[in-house]
């Protein structure tokens, strides 16, 4: 039997690729398009050890799955980061949108 490519390879490199750079939307799309890259990539690593003799890129398909896991990482990071800055800022100041008050808040805490 002819060896073919895992299936979804380039789909999850993909993905991990646009979780990474999309991590700076408020960590909500890049977190989904991470957790999605990595069900494809189990599935795939899932399929490769069925058969491994049959499948070529395996290696391709471990490079993905670890660029959506940093995805998934920078993405839980940025939540966490944003959920502090609330939390410091207050949720009553974000959204007055009072911009003056924005502004003390930061200033107060880059000071200290």
């Amino acid at each position: 039997m002819e060896q073919q490519k895992l299936p979804n390879v380039t789909l999850i490199l993909v993905l991990g690729i646009a979780s990474i750079l999309l991590c700076w939307c408020y960590g909500i799309l890049g977190l989904i398009l991470s957790v999605v890259g990595l069900i494809l990539a189990i599935n795939s690593t899932k399929t490769y050890n069925a058969n491994p003799q049959d499948y070529t890129n395996y290696s391709a398909l471990k490079t993905a799955k670890v660029v959506s896991i940093i995805g998934l990482v920078l993405n839980i990071l940025f939540i966490i980061f944003l959920i502090w800055f609330i939390m410091w800022i207050g949720w009553d100041v974000m959204m007055s949108q009072d911009q003056e008050l924005i502004q003390e808040r930061m200033n107060d805490l880059l000071n200290n």
